[in-house]
């Protein structure tokens, strides 16, 4: 399997692209206080699932898998703060929303599958 299969990958790409036009409609003092947060958390976690994906080792890989679920819970943090101070309307806070909650639950399974390969 090829990183660019991964499901993972793929729907944190969709989340970073989406994040994107988000984070380039901001004003110049929005981007600076909340937004260059939120785009390199959610840029961060398809960041980590590329480099764990690269790692040999399964406590290699997922050391990158926990900075991931880490950057994802960052994410879904400045998300809510940007929907809390009205800069993103309700629509793509619950399209972004949902696709990072369905994100952390696959990295849960990927996580325990990583695990579950090493102790055979």
């Amino acid at each position: 399997m090829e990183l660019k299969d991964l499901e993972i990958y793929k729907l944190a790409k969709e989340i970073s692209n989406k994040s994107w036009k988000i984070y380039e409609k901001l004003n110049w003092q929005d981007k600076k206080i909340m937004g260059d947060q939120f785009i390199s958390a959610t840029d961060s976690i398809g960041a980590n699932i590329a480099e764990g994906f690269g790692r040999f080792h399964f406590l290699d890989k997922n050391k990158f898998n926990y900075n991931y679920r880490g950057s994802l819970l960052e994410s879904i943090y400045w998300l809510e703060i940007l929907q809390k101070r009205s800069k993103i309307n309700n629509n793509s806070f619950h399209e972004i929303n949902s696709k990072l909650k369905i994100l952390h639950q696959k990295l849960n399974n990927y996580i325990n599958s990583t695990k579950r390969q090493t102790y055979k």
